[in-house]
């Protein structure tokens, strides 16, 4: 059965207040996501106006752009570090308060940092005061997203009637992917109106701006709800929690459960979800070199072809279980990420892959001068030259490996078995750039990279087949994501729900899938090879289909009212 039929069919048995309830918590949720990914698509921008602090003795900017960038993407995180704990205390709330409130609270509070964040002066007009008012924004976006998914999953499946809970709640699944899609969106049509040189200087804060808008129709619309009936039916008997934390954590029944859920589950669908979206688009651009219009206009493109299927396997599983697609999702991931990735290389930039297979590169030092590369947050800074000599051919996707050389002697750059000139310059290194380039490595604009003229430049077979390729992606994602949230309302009890599919949840996606780009390329830096960071979902993944299969129960039948 098609996606469309499939949704087709189980449409037509929504009452009109099943409808309302579902367009009412995914807008809503859409609107929070669209927020939240607006900082991560424009951390150069941000960098540059929040972080570019004058020095007032010199005048000069007291950090550089490279410093900038990596503060820009370290307040990016901070909003994922602090997503369980809102998870916690929004969760605690829900369970106590209700659902309908809480999720009012936290999309409240999302949107009016973002809007703030559209008005908020820059470093060149307030300081210093600027990053922090904006790193204490973004903690409050990560935390009210905490509180957010928790809420509006367990409100539309508390609503679901029997038998429809994964078709139900994986209309919450799509969200995720519909506000990056909309913050994609709205940031090419503002780059295309403006112009470069003006987006960067003031039109970056309209996406900003607008979500006020978004604010004020999400509230409108979830003002209209009713209290979930499960959690109302529960407070009228007196039977809520009076501790949900105490009662989700500190009883090991409960706390056993939250374990699976999140090594055998959500673990997994975290690093496949954002491998599929956020690394790919990471791989193409910093690694493959594709330009950012295009890169974007990709992956809008395959997910806007893939959002469907969330829909599809969230009703396929209330026919064969939330388990067995979650952990097939996985492992096909886990199995055929390397070549999936490796064919997106050589259909986006088929010059470089050439190079990769042709081309080799070593850097020859003594090893006590050689350390280790990871860094994933990005603020160590490497002063040796074998260090820098790695970190450089790692930023310009050269395929590299170590070699041991005499004690004391200087670094030397081989390229084919010819020593290139070295100068231990940490961000231009000609002589090697150079001899890189002529042994086959692509220059900057190389014709063969993957260029979108426009959006709907999408019938040539280049751009067709990495779209196709991205799609596959995609489609992993939604075999994982789409009935999740299902499966988390049905593991826990209604009283301590909210708490204890939350924390799970945030842990899965807000560690092990949002910090999954800057370590995945930490590895690769580390290593010379540029699909090495796809170690990291395939080991998650691969982990979390093992305990799944052993510790993870089945949960469609379930009866959440209990």
């Amino acid at each position: 059965m098609s996606t469309m039929a499939a949704t087709s069919a189980k449409s037509a048995g929504m009452t009109k207040d099943e409808r309302f309830v579902i367009f009412a918590s995914s807008l809503g949720t859409v609107f929070e996501w669209y927020d939240f990914y607006l900082f991560g698509s424009l951390a150069g921008v941000i960098g540059a106006q929040f972080f570019g602090v004058i020095d007032p003795a010199t005048g000069q900017p007291m950090f550089n752009q490279a410093t900038r960038d990596i503060f820009a993407l370290l307040a990016f995180a901070a909003g994922f570090i602090v997503r369980p704990f809102g998870a916690i205390v929004f969760g605690r709330v829900g369970d106590i308060v209700g659902r309908k409130y809480t999720f009012l609270v936290t999309i409240l509070i999302m949107g009016l940092s973002t809007f703030i964040v559209g008005i908020l002066p820059n470093a060149a007009t307030i300081g210093i005061a600027a990053p922090i008012i904006l790193i204490i924004l973004r903690l409050l976006q990560g935390l009210a997203l905490g509180g957010e998914y928790g809420g509006a999953a367990t409100y539309v499946a508390e609503h679901s009637p029997h038998g429809k809970r994964g078709y139900y709640t994986s209309f919450i699944q799509t969200t995720a992917t519909l506000g990056l899609f909309l913050s994609l969106l709205v940031i090419l049509f503002t780059r295309s109106a403006l112009g470069e040189p003006e987006f960067a200087k003031w039109g970056w804060r309209i996406p900003f701006l607008v979500s006020v808008v978004l604010l004020g129709i999400s509230v409108w619309i979830r003002l209209r709800l009713n209290e979930s009936p499960v959690f109302q039916k529960m407070k009228d008997e007196g039977k809520t929690s009076k501790a949900p934390l105490t009662e989700a954590f500190g009883n090991w029944s409960n706390a056993k459960l939250v374990l699976i859920a999140l090594l055998g589950g959500v673990m997994g669908q975290g690093v496949v979800w954002y491998t599929g979206q956020f690394y790919a688009l990471f791989f193409m651009q910093s690694i493959l070199k594709v330009d950012g219009y295009t890169a974007n206009l990709l992956i809008a493109w395959s997910l806007l072809l893939g959002t469907g299927f969330f829909i599809f396997w969230g009703a396929l599983s209330d026919k064969v279980g939330r388990k067995p697609i979650i952990l097939a999702g996985c492992l096909i991931a886990a199995l055929t990420f390397f070549p999936i990735f490796r064919m997106i290389t050589t259909n986006a930039n088929p010059t470089l892959e050439k190079a990769i297979e042709t081309v080799k590169v070593e850097v020859v030092s003594d090893p006590a001068q050689c350390g280790d590369l990871f860094n994933p947050v990005g603020t160590r800074v490497f002063t040796k030259p074998c260090d820098t000599a790695r970190a450089y051919l790692a930023q310009s996707s050269v395929k590299y490996s170590t070699v041991s050389g005499p004690a004391g002697s200087p670094v030397k750059v081989m390229v084919n078995g010819k020593e290139t000139p070295y100068v231990d310059a940490k961000t231009s290194n000609p002589a090697v750039l150079a001899a890189v380039q002529a042994a086959g490595y692509p220059k900057a604009g190389d014709a063969q990279i993957i260029k979108m003229a426009h959006p709907f430049d999408i019938f040539r077979s280049q751009v067709a087949a990495v779209i196709g390729l991205l799609f596959v992606l995609v489609l992993f994602v939604t075999m994982v994501y789409g009935p999740i949230a299902a499966m988390l309302v049905e593991l826990f009890p209604t009283k301590i729900r909210y708490t204890s599919m939350s924390l799970p949840y945030h842990i899965g996606n807000g560690w092990f899938g949002g910090l999954l780009p800057a370590t995945s390329f930490a590895i690769v830096a580390s290593t010379g090879d540029i699909y090495a960071g796809l170690w990291y979902p395939i080991i998650f993944a691969a982990i979390t289909v093992v305990i799944g299969i052993f510790f993870l129960p089945e949960t469609k039948d379930v009866d959440i009212s209990r």
